[in-house]
């Protein structure tokens, strides 16, 4: 018995080793609220100003909500909707308006029975590099066309701090 034992601690003892020797944390960045908040708010900004009440939504590396605005007199539909496309861009790791594409190629594409996709252009991911660290969705203009540039401008704000 105790050789038995013996053998079974050392045998943990230098496995132990093996799998911590190379063993690192995840090191990467992420959106802080006043980034997401500046994003958020010169997207809205930037509609609002051209008259279109939109919402829009800022989320984070997971997907967690970091901001939320809907504009005044915005469609109710419109908060649900920025979440969503927002949502495509994160896991498209590009514009949502790449989610459409892919379903002109192949309308059975799995990617349209994951929770909370829409086929809908207005949204960009947030990169750092290469990086997706977030997104922004936007819904409430004439056209995803037009929230798509609502976004950008929301990037483009804060792009020297995206680094």
């Amino acid at each position: 018995m105790n050789k038995t034992v013996f053998a079974v601690a050392a045998a943990s003892l230098a496995l132990a080793g093996v799998g911590s020797a190379n063993a690192q944390l995840a090191a990467h960045k992420d959106l802080t609220l006043p980034i997401a908040l500046t994003i958020a708010e010169t997207a809205h900004a930037m509609c609002t100003g051209q008259g279109y009440n939109v919402s829009v939504h800022v989320i984070g590396r997971d997907a967690e909500v970091l901001i939320a605005l809907r504009g005044d007199n915005a469609n109710p539909h419109t908060m649900e909707n920025s979440l969503r496309k927002a949502f495509t861009a994160r896991l498209q790791r590009g514009p949502s308006s790449k989610l459409v594409d892919a379903l002109k190629a192949n309308p059975t594409a799995g990617a349209i029975h994951l929770g909370n996709q829409i086929p809908a252009q207005g949204a960009l991911p947030i990169m750092v590099g290469n990086d997706v660290i977030g997104a922004v969705g936007v819904s409430g203009s004439p056209g995803g066309d037009k929230d798509e540039a609502c976004a950008k401008a929301g990037i483009d704000k804060v792009a020297d701090q995206l680094k």
